[in-house]
């Protein structure tokens, strides 16, 4: 054990210094010196587009996405002057929770529009450098991949015979990435100071709750912009560890599983983790962190998966179920507005989980009869099976509300 602890800290130590020796290896083509002035008034405009395109609360300036779209032009030049200059001030972020189930929540830091409009437009310009770095079996957050290909990639694995998973779940990642992992990670790759200083500065911009500033001495806010790319960049270390040890796995941001032909590896990749994620100040949840064999069933991204099926998880049921009950309160009246939101629920639902690798057939129709049983207690304000006589399938069907098991069964002939 003490050996394997060694040896993840060699192995964690060298992988910073690699990306700096490297520079001087190839001549200084891996390494970019200027990105400053790739800031432009058509990069500005994109991120602001793409901004507006997510949405999103105001931060704690109150400054809304249409507020700021109000006097666009000026304040994007603005804003371009002061990341061109350095005299750009990241302000701290606003503090709400979420639920997450079983009564706890999940804190989330919401930063200005213009701190997220910032934040998109140095996600964008470091992305190119690092994007080539990343390793093939990561998928999160990345262009042009996905959570269906990450399943699939499992898939693809498990049938090379690695039945044996290591899930890991890694202890309140965003909130304790080290903030020195992840300036000494950029720095290895970017020499331009004023980006990381930048980049700084969202780290170090401090969380406000209850009225208090929080500062941030380590990790990086659910909820900003740049924090999916900062999170590649630190677990791309742990990438290439498990890559160098030849164990194969799956990630898509901190959720990953390792996969593995018998326990005794398994067991031996578990440990090897744990070591290495000590080093990088990290730890996996004893709780969460289990060895599964495909007979038994993990899950991962939202699904239940077993040798002979692949299923929505129970948490994700629960979350499909809980909206439904939010948008059909008995307190209001049935109309074409609650079908529309339900319909939304519905196909959003059917596009994720509603995969030719999943086996969804019993359970969308367990949740359609549900649902219209939600939509009869709705109509009558009550519930009563009597009520399924006076309004059939056939009248809800003509309300325009969807069907999860006909959107499923439409997907699978595609």
């Amino acid at each position: 054990m003490l050996e394997t602890f060694r040896m993840s800290r060699r192995v964690l130590s060298a992988v910073i210094d690699k990306e700096k020796q490297s520079v001087k290896i190839l001549h200084d083509k891996l390494k970019v010196y200027s990105l400053t002035g790739r800031i432009t008034e058509e990069l500005m405009l994109k991120a602001f587009k793409a901004v507006k395109k997510n949405r999103g609360a105001a931060g704690i300036d109150k400054i809304s996405i249409a507020m700021y779209e109000s006097n666009l032009t000026e304040n994007l030049l603005s804003l371009m002057r002061e990341l061109k200059l350095g005299t750009y001030q990241s302000i701290p972020l606003r503090r709400v929770h979420i639920p997450k189930g079983k009564g706890k929540t999940r804190p989330l830091g919401i930063p200005s529009v213009r701190c997220r409009v910032a934040q998109e437009v140095i996600r964008r310009v470091i992305n190119p450098t690092f994007e080539s770095r990343f390793h093939n079996n990561s998928f999160g957050f990345r262009s042009g991949r996905n959570c269906h290909q990450a399943v699939e990639r499992l898939f693809e694995l498990a049938g090379q015979g690695h039945r044996y998973v290591v899930d890991v779940d890694i202890k309140g990642f965003f909130d304790n990435i080290p903030h020195d992992l992840i300036l000494e990670s950029i720095s290895a790759r970017i020499s331009d100071g004023n980006i990381l200083r930048i980049i700084k500065k969202f780290l170090n911009s401090g969380v406000m709750e209850e009225g208090k500033i929080i500062p941030t001495l380590k990790g990086t806010p659910q909820g900003g912009v740049i924090s999916p790319i900062l999170s590649n960049i630190a677990l791309d270390h742990l990438d290439w560890f498990l890559d160098e040890q030849k164990l194969l796995f799956v990630r898509y941001a901190d959720d990953f599983v390792i996969l593995c032909k018998t326990k005794l590896e398994a067991e031996r990749a578990l440990d090897l983790v744990r070591t290495f994620l000590k080093e990088m100040e990290l730890e996996d949840s004893p709780e969460k962190t289990k060895i599964r064999h495909f007979s038994e069933g993990f899950d991962f991204l939202g699904f239940t998966i077993k040798s002979r099926s692949v299923q929505m998880r129970t948490k994700s049921k629960e979350k499909f179920m809980n909206t439904i009950r939010k948008i059909t309160t008995r307190s209001r009246n049935l109309d074409g507005k609650v079908i529309d939101k339900l319909n939304r629920v519905i196909r959003g639902t059917v596009n994720y989980f509603g995969t030719k690798f999943s086996t969804m057939k019993t359970t969308f129709h367990k949740l359609d009869r549900w649902t219209r049983k939600r939509i009869r207690c709705m109509k009558y304000k009550r519930i009563s099976q009597e009520d399924n006589w006076r309004c059939k399938i056939k009248y809800i069907k003509k309300m325009g509300l969807l069907s999860c098991d006909n959107l499923y069964r439409a997907r699978l002939h595609c």
